[in-house]
Order: C-alpha cells, then structure tokens, then sequence
C-alpha cells in the first residue's frame, strides 16, 4: 500500500485554474468558500513562471521563480496564510517533463546560442547526432510561416540587436532566435566596430564556448550599444544583413549556416524535428529530468516549499512522459521524506504525490511507483460506465451504423488514426525509431532499414495498445505487463505481415524486452526510449484527440481516460474496482471534471440516459435526418451531424432560452466554437494544419439554422421537449457519480465551479471563468435538501450535498481514510437501478444508495422524486439502533430507500457506539 500521511490528511481538493484572471491574491478571497463547501486541499494548475499569456501554465519557462504573473512568490504565501488560517493545504501541479521553447526561457535561449558547447546542453531531449547531415549536432527550429528562402525573400528574417542581453538575434515575427558570441567579431568587423571591442570578441571565438571573457565582452557590447555611434553601427548591421537584396542575402546566409540551429517552415516539424516535443506541439520540449543536475533544478523550488510549509503536496504531470518514471517517483519520494522532518510544526502532513497517468483496461500503477494514486481519471471511466445502460447498446449501434461506411467499431477507427498519425504527424519521431533500430539490429556499418522493417514497425505501433512500457526503467524488476502488451501487439500484427516482417517483429521485440540488468548497449537503450517516447503520444493523439470525435455511438463515454468500446460496467465490477483501490491506493483522487474533459460531467450523465432511452432516440435521430437536410451545402456528414445532436442534448440549458436572444446567440457560439475543434481534431475534412473552410462554414451555417426558432421550429421543439424529458434521469445521474464521488475509498476532487451543474463543452469552454460570487451566495443561503431538490435546475441540491457529505468528511475522517469498503447486496425487480455499498470504521457505519439508471423508474419533472413505486430491497447486516440521514429525511424503512414519492439517493449513518 502506498500512503503517506499528508495524503490520508486530505479528506476532499478543489481543482483551481489560475491564468486567465485568477491571480494568487484573487485566488486568497475564495479560500473562506472553499472552506465552508468542506474543502481541505486547494489544488493548484502550474504556478511557475510561464510563456506570457498562457491560459494553462503547462508551458513553463523558469522553474525558479512564481510566475510575477499570478503575483510572485510573495502572493503565493498570502494564499498559503489564508489556507492555514482556515486549516486547509496547497498541492501544486509540477511539469517536470516539458518546457516552452521561447526566448523567455533562459535554458533554451542558451542552449541556441552556443549549441553543444552550452551548459544546458544535455538538460532537453536534443538528438546532436541526427542522421540528416545538416542537422548533426544542430537543432531543428520549424517556427517559420514559410519556407527559409521565401522568408529571406519577404524580408522576414531580420537581425537585431538586443540591447538588454547584449546578444544579436534573428527575428522573425514575434519569434526571435539568438546568434553564436563566437561568429560577433566577424559581424562587428564590418561595421567598424572600436578595437577593444573586436579583440574582446575574437577571445570569445578562440574559447567557442561560454566564458568570462564573453560575459565581459557582453557587457562591453551592451555599452557600446548604447551609444549614438553603437547605435548607428547596429542599424547599418541589420541594413547589410537585409536579405531582401541579394548582398544582403548572401551575408545573411552565412550568418545562418554558422549557428547550432537550423530554421524551417513549421510543416517540417513532422518529418525532420530532431528533439522530443510534448505530444505535437512544437513549443514544448522535452526536459531530461532523470539527469541528477536537472533534477535539482527543475525541484529546488518545489522542494523549498515544501520544507517552508507552503506546499503540502504535488501532482505530476504527464509522468509517462520521463525517460523512467519509476526512478523519478523513487527520488521525489525520498527527498520529500528527507524534507518532512524540516517543515515547521504548524504545517499540515505533507508528501502527497499524485501522477497523471492513464490507465487502459487491466492496467494498475506499477508496484516500484512510491506514490498515493493517480489524478483519476480512471475512476472517471468507472463511474461513469456502471450509470450506462448496456441493454441500449443493440440500438445504438444501428444507429450509429445508419451513419455511413466511417461509421464503424471504435478498434478499426483507432488504429486507423495510428497509421495516419505516424504518417504525418510522427513522421520524424518514427523515422528515428527506426534508425536506432536499425542500428542496433544490424550494426553501424549494415543496413536493414528497409521498407519491410518499415512496415513492420508501424504495424507493431498500430496495433500497441498501452501507452508505454517500462523497460528501461532500473527500478522496476517485474516486467511481465510489459512483456505481455508487446507479445500481444506482436500477435495483432502478424495478422497484416507477410513471414520475413513476423520475423522482423519478433527480432525487434526482443530487442526492445531487454533489461538494464542484461546490460544492453546504448543504441538499444536509445532505439527502447525511442519506441516509449512514440507510444504515449501516439496513444493519446490516436484515442482521445482524433478517435474520440470520429466514433459517435455515444458520446458520454468518449471521455479521457475512457475506454468508448465498452458501453457499461457492471455493479459488482465498479465495487471491485473500489475494493482495488481501497487496498492499494486508498488516498487516490476521484475525478468526475478536469480542465482536459471533453464534456461536462453533467452533461456526460445527462447524455448516459440515452442508453436507457436508445430505441427512443434512434426513431427522434432517424427522423432528424430525414428533414434536416444537413447535406444542404456540402456539409456535415452523418457522423458530424450525430455528433452535433447528441453535444446539443448535452449542452442545452436547463432554463429555457424564450426570448432571450442574446442566451441563445452565445449559446450558438459556444457550439460553434466546440464544433470547429472537433472537426479539425478528427482531421476527417479538415484539420488544424490544412482547415477546410468551406466545410467548417457549410457546418456552422447548419448549425446556426437548427438553432434559429424562425428557420428550424419543428426541430427546436422536438429536441426541447426530448431534453425536458431525461434531464431529470440526468440530473440523477449527475448526483449519483457526485454521491459515489464523495463516498467512494479515495479523496474526491473537485474542479472548479462544479459544485453546480456542469454542462460544459472541451477546452477552451471548460476553462471558462467562473461565477464564484453566485456560489457563494448560495452556500450562505443553504437550505435542506429537500428544499433544494425542488429547485433542482439551479445546481444548489448538487451543491448542498457535496457541502454535507464534506463536512461528515471533517468530522469523520478516518471512516473514509481507512474505512472497509462493503457493498450492499440489492434485491427485487429493480435491483438494477441502485448501487449501495457501507464504509465501516470503528463502530461507524455510512451507508450510501445511489441511483442508477433513473429513466427507467419514472422522475418528477419538479423534484426528482420517484413517480412510481419500486420493487427492491437491502440486504443489510444487523445493526442496532438509530439511522441518522446526511441529506435530511431518514426513508420510511431503511432497506427499501426508494420509495414512491421520494428521491431515490440516501446517505445514512449508524453509530454502534451510540446504540
């Protein structure tokens, strides 16, 4: 079991995003609210200084420093002050794996100016010994709109100097890129440049490296600079270099071929990038963290923090982004330990360690991971399959076959996105694979990179589901899943390959099983961090970010961490999978909403009724197709326009729009915006990188007109009243995954603004300021539950039970720290439609019953009470004496909790101590 005081300390985190708006100091005003919702650990998005701008944080630039953007160092112990102050602690988002390749971020500023002979050289995933000879200890910069000699000719790459560093730079745009010290004598020379100055700069290139003697002359520069002749003298420079005539060009030229970086139009990204980015985005390298030097650097502020008390735990991001992310865990875990005893007396428990991981279907965290659980996506994907119905799923899929040959099974669709993604997206990480393949098949001096063991890779990656392996991970001694994912991706890919490739498959997949303790060589070390690097991102990128908006069966289960090919989750499944992590990882957190959800949890469970009602809405889409005329002006296909209803189903609001137009117009935005994002993310008609404008537009006109009360009527009444019917089935959806979040073994998590409603759409609509004035309010105006159940549609009742299972937390905490997690056998005909389990601990029993599957048991439009009466029953053990309800009124027997005319949720407590 892996736990740690400071994660058994947490009892519930709210998930914060600064940027944006949200400073440390606004941030300070919130805590009291927070507080009183029964909160006890705010958790923070990244808070280092990060590319100016940025909405996200994830795209750091100095891991030094607070970024003076939120407010600094200084607004971030104001925060921490208020926490304490209200007994509550801070975990912090790291971003280990990655930063931003910009100017602002020193490392990579000198990295670009002295290439190889730069300290922080080895501190990014740079490749210095690219096959392609004009890259060999180079980097690659695609950031240019154009071609390079079409920039030249346009007069887009221009040298300037910088009078602040002191260093001479290529612009272009708002990017800027910095010259080698070592070629500046030979640029000053041609501008008569004073001679102390020249001969401080010819020192500097008979170094070829960072010196004294460059700071020295750096200083000197920037005086001189500064001056009306040094000014003069640098205007004349750039007027020399200016290559839009051909002297110009030339000497611009040669100033080009003679740095450590070589510029390229951004579509070469793809096939040449000789460094590791995050995912596909090129404005993030990857950062060699597992080096002891940058492990230091990349931690000295985070591990100050916390031995001040002002951080009480991390989240790690992206952590099958390192090179071995089980030796990572290892060391944070030991220098948090080292630290604990330092921290001040008043601090709260700390060292909770969180990760960011997904788990696909069978896979757990590794045992040699010292860490308390994952962020939760996987509970996500649990919670939300076992409130789908699978009995729908005949239905569904005719409808979804209705919509065309694309329309197919998830599996075929996903690896479809694999071999285009490794196609054009992965090119260069993939042709790098295969040359350290090469080289450690064959040998340095013999080819065998053929086109069979071309072919042979990209089957192997194809049909590779997990995102990684591990296997040159030291620490971790038990590689039998491992093993076992790449057996499995090697038997998938016979199936496409002719015999000499099954040979050339089974030759590469040992290579890649090879241990540390088998003492490969180097190429082979390299050629396995290669295959690790690719089959993350290709992973994600293929699933989440392209399958998740070409497959349409049912888009409530298309969410991240989610697997869209398995309908629904057994009862019995969901408690084995809460008996799991109660053994292993009882401190995990429990996330229903994250700034990276596809769609609202909301709107996700208002959407898992249409399992219920599949036949139902099959006819309603059926119909919809037949007079909506969607092909009206070349666009949307069948599964655009599926995939456009079921996100209107999701998203419509529970207060009718009426009159209000201007409701309705940012309505519509929203959709389109949302729509835009999805047809360029499937890169079926268009993409980010070639948009199709005239489909995107035919789109947006579609959808415009079936949002128009003048020009689509019928449809606008017909799905109206379709919503105004399985909202309330959905709202109980929504408040069973909160119930069960709340109650289930792990620490629920909390995202912004989500303790009302939350139909929200992908980023950036998920990211969208919150009202936290309106909540507020609310909470000073709490009601009982019953009350607040009848005034469902404004999310108080949502809010007012997570502020009173919190506040049960607080008083109770190690009944849900350590408590047994037992589930509650259910009988009768409507056995299915509940889910009940007990937390037990030192003589205190919470019984907690959930709804599922609501649409079938009747709800009232008003209360969400129960229209007819149920057949079903607990079988609960003996316990004597009094049950106390956490919601209000206790049912009229407790066995049999849902009762006509009630509302079918419980959550009861049973203090044997008392009886």
């Amino acid at each position: 079991m892996n736990s740690r005081a400071g994660a058994r300390s947490m009892r519930a985190t709210l998930r914060l995003q600064f940027r944006d708006g949200m400073t440390l100091d606004r941030a300070c005003g919130l805590i009291p609210q927070f507080a009183r919702l029964g909160i006890s650990h705010l958790y923070a998005s990244p808070l280092f200084m990060a590319r100016p701008g940025s909405t996200h944080g994830y795209d750091t630039l100095a891991y030094d420093r607070i970024d003076p953007a939120l407010g600094g160092e200084a607004a971030l112990i104001r925060l921490t002050d208020r926490l304490h102050a209200h007994g509550m602690g801070l975990v912090m988002d790291i971003v280990p794996n990655h930063m931003a390749v910009d100017a602002g971020n020193p490392w990579w500023l000198d990295v670009l100016a002295w290439g190889r002979a730069s300290g922080y050289a080895r501190w990014f995933d740079i490749d210095w010994h690219a096959p392609d000879p004009d890259l060999h200890g180079r980097i690659l910069l695609p950031f240019l709109d154009r071609p390079v000699a079409e920039a030249m000719a346009a007069g887009l790459l221009v040298l300037r100097h910088d009078g602040g560093s002191g260093l001479f730079f290529i612009h272009h745009h708002d990017q800027r890129f910095p010259l080698c010290p070592t070629g500046y004598a030979a640029m000053l020379a041609c501008v008569d440049a004073p001679g102390p100055l020249l001969a401080a700069w010819t020192r500097v290139a008979l170094r070829a490296g960072p010196c004294a003697e460059a700071d020295a002359a750096l200083a000197a520069l920037r005086a001189w600079g500064a001056t009306e002749a040094g000014e003069r003298a640098m205007n004349r420079l750039a007027m020399i270099h200016d290559a839009t005539n051909l002297s110009g060009r030339a000497r611009l030229e040669r100033v080009l071929a003679a740095q450590a970086w070589r510029l390229a139009c951004w579509r070469d990204a793809s096939t040449r990038i000789n460094w590791r980015r995050f995912f596909d985005i090129t404005g993030l390298i990857g950062v060699c963290v597992e080096r002891e030097e940058v492990f230091e650097a990349v931690h000295a502020l985070v591990f100050s923090l916390y031995q001040r008390g002002v951080v009480d735990g991390v989240r790690v991001d992206h952590i099958d982004g390192l090179d071995a992310p089980a030796a990572y865990c290892q060391r944070l875990r030991e220098r948090l330990d080292t630290l604990t005893p330092l921290r001040p007396e008043h601090a709260l428990p700390g060292g909770a360690v969180h990760v960011e991981k997904i788990l696909v279907a069978g896979e757990s965290l590794p045992d040699a991971w010292p860490v308390d659980g994952t962020t939760g996506y996987d509970f996500m994907d649990q919670v939300s399959a076992v409130l789908h119905d699978g009995a729908g799923v005949p239905a569904l899929d005719r409808l979804w076959a209705a919509c065309g040959p694309d329309a197919q099974a998830l599996d075929p669709i996903v690896k479809t996105a694999r071999a285009q993604l490794l196609e054009h997206t992965f090119g260069a990480e993939f042709g790098h694979l295969a040359f350290l393949l090469d080289r450690a098949l064959c040998g340095v001096s013999e080819a065998c990179a053929t086109q069979e063991m071309h072919d042979a890779l990209r089957n192997l990656l194809v049909q590779f589901h997990p995102y990684r392996t591990y296997f040159g991970d030291e620490v971790i001694q038990d590689h039998t899943a491992d093993r076992a994912a790449l057996s499995q991706a090697q038997r998938d890919a016979a199936v496409f390959l002719a015999t000499g490739q099954c040979a050339m498959t089974a030759r590469m997949v040992r290579l890649l099983e090879s241990c540390p303790e088998q003492a490969p060589p180097v190429v082979v070390r390299r050629a396995q961090l290669a295959f690790e690097h690719l089959t993350a991102p290709l992973a994600a990128k293929s699933l989440e970010d392209t399958a998740f908006y070409r497959y349409g069966r049912l888009l409530s289960r298309n969410e991240v961490g989610s697997d869209p090919g398995r309908m629904a989750l057994p009862v019995h499944a969901f408690h084995e999978a809460c008996g799991a992590r109660a053994a292993r990882y009882p401190h995990a957190l429990l996330a229903t909403a994250t700034h990276d959800h596809k769609r609202g949890e909301d709107a996700r469970a208002r959407l898992a009724v249409l399992s219920e009602a599949a036949g139902e809405w099959e006819a309603l889409v059926q119909g919809w197709f037949a007079h909506n005329d969607a092909g009206q002006g070349a666009g949307p296909d069948r599964i655009d326009e599926i995939m456009l209803y079921q996100t209107l189903v999701g998203a419509w609001p529970l207060v009718p729009f009426g009159n209000d137009g201007a409701a309705r117009t940012r309505f519509c935005q929203r959709i389109i915006q949302w729509q835009t994002k999805a047809l360029r993310e499937a890169k079926r008609h268009t993409s980010w990188t070639r948009p199709n404008g005239e489909y995107e537009d035919a789109y947006a006109r579609f959808a415009e007109r079936l949002l128009d009360p003048a020009r689509a009527g019928p449809f606008l009444q017909q799905l109206e009243g379709f919503v105004a019917r399985i909202a309330p089935a959905g709202a109980l959806n929504g408040l069973a995954q909160t119930l069960l979040r709340l109650c289930v073994p792990g620490v629920p998590d909390l995202y912004q603004g989500r303790d009302l409603w939350d139909f929200s759409l992908v980023d950036p609509d998920n990211r969208s300021p919150v009202d936290f004035a309106h909540r507020d309010a609310l909470l000073e105006s709490a009601t009982s539950f019953g009350n607040a159940a009848a005034t469902w549609r404004t999310g108080r009742v949502k809010q007012d039970m997570i502020r009173r299972v919190l506040s049960f937390r607080r008083h109770y905490p190690d009944l849900f720290a350590v408590g047994a997690h037992a589930p509650v056998g259910i009988d009768g005909r409507d056995h299915a439609h509940a889910i009940a389990f007990l937390r037990q601990h030192d003589g205190m029993s919470l019984l907690v019953v959930a709804p599922r599957l609501p649409f079938g048991l009747g709800v009232d439009d008003d209360t969400l009470a129960l229209t007819r009466g149920t057949d079903l029953s607990l079988r609960l053990p003996p316990l004597p004496g009094p049950w106390h309800s956490l919601l209000g009124d206790v049912p009229d027997c407790v066995a049999m909790p849902f009762m006509q005319g009630q509302l079918p949720i419980a959550c009861l407590v049973h203090d044997a101590r008392s009886a």
